[in-house]
């Protein structure tokens, strides 16, 4: 035997509303602002997720600097003002992605990266090179954290 179940209009709103009162939209002005239709970071479910960040000097909006280390320690630094806004840390991230232009920048960015994360128990984290990453950049970085 099979249960179908129908959700009405007044449903799925009453769903849409509960659920963006979960949501919590992060911003900061120390970090670049969103160059799409996306937030700095969400707040959710005791996590906060930071979206992709770029090596973009929040004041210029320019890459801080031509090398992978430079942009990717830029990035680290945009990913912990919008995590001290979300009212956490760096050292609460659980969880980082980092998209390069070149594998072969791989280790100047684990270097800058190690800098970040000083803690005795390091992020999770994907790394892979290859990428067409925004703004002609050479890395981009997202990060979860718990609250």
């Amino acid at each position: 035997m099979t249960s179908t179940m129908f959700c009405t209009s007044a449903d799925q709103a009453r769903k849409g509303n509960h659920m963006s009162e979960k949501l919590q939209e992060v911003a900061t002005a120390y970090a670049p602002a969103a160059l799409g239709a996306y937030s700095q970071a969400v707040k959710a479910n005791g996590f906060v997720f930071v979206s992709g960040q770029l090596g973009l000097d929040p004041a210029t909006g320019e890459l801080a600097g031509k090398t992978a280390a430079e942009q990717a320690t830029q990035a680290l630094k945009n990913i912990k003002f919008i995590l001290d806004a979300a009212g956490t840390g760096i050292e609460s991230v659980v969880r980082t992605t980092i998209y390069m232009k070149n594998v072969e920048d791989f280790t100047e960015v684990d270097s800058r990266y190690r800098d970040m994360f000083i803690g005795s128990v390091k992020p999770a984290r994907v790394a892979f090179g290859g990428n067409d990453i925004p703004k002609g950049g050479l890395v981009e970085i997202d990060a979860i954290a718990a609250l």
